[in-house]
């Protein structure tokens, strides 16, 4: 499996530990994010991730900086993207099984050990394919996306 990553200056020691503890476990991460503390913004590296995802060159994304809201902002700006803010492994799960998201938001803020967890939990949850109400939420959110742009 292949994961993009990104991060600003906020995200850089996060992005360095899941970077670090995803390789170890045998996956191919590609860096797009800021390589080091240096103030930079977020919306640049938000919005490459999104295109990276969006035309399937990473099988899907991590996005990190302080808050992961801003972050989770830019890279939702790009068509094909579903980045949910993950604050708990709960919804970690509901965003990948329910509401198919492509990329997950992470706060450059919240312990390593907590981050791992949710990642852990996106990765290893199953999208809910079966379920129609789902789908069709889904399908209204890329029609809505297709008919605006």
């Amino acid at each position: 499996m292949k994961i993009g990553i990104a991060n600003d200056h906020r995200g850089f020691e996060t992005k360095q530990n899941l970077t670090k503890y995803l390789k170890n476990l045998g996956y191919d991460i590609v860096d797009y994010g800021t390589d080091s503390t240096d103030r930079v913004d977020y919306t640049k590296y938000g919005f490459i991730l999104g295109e990276k995802v969006a035309h399937k060159e990473v099988d899907f994304g991590i996005a990190i900086c302080g808050s992961a809201i801003g972050i989770s902002v830019a890279c939702n700006k790009v068509k094909g993207i579903r980045c949910g803010k993950i604050n708990t492994v709960e919804e970690a799960i509901h965003g990948k099984k329910n509401d198919f998201i492509n990329i997950i938001a992470l706060s450059g803020e919240m312990p390593i050990e907590e981050n791992i967890k949710i990642v852990d939990a996106y990765i290893s949850t199953k999208e809910n394919t079966n379920d129609p109400v789902y789908l069709d939420r889904v399908r209204q959110i890329e029609e809505y996306e297709n008919d605006k742009n």
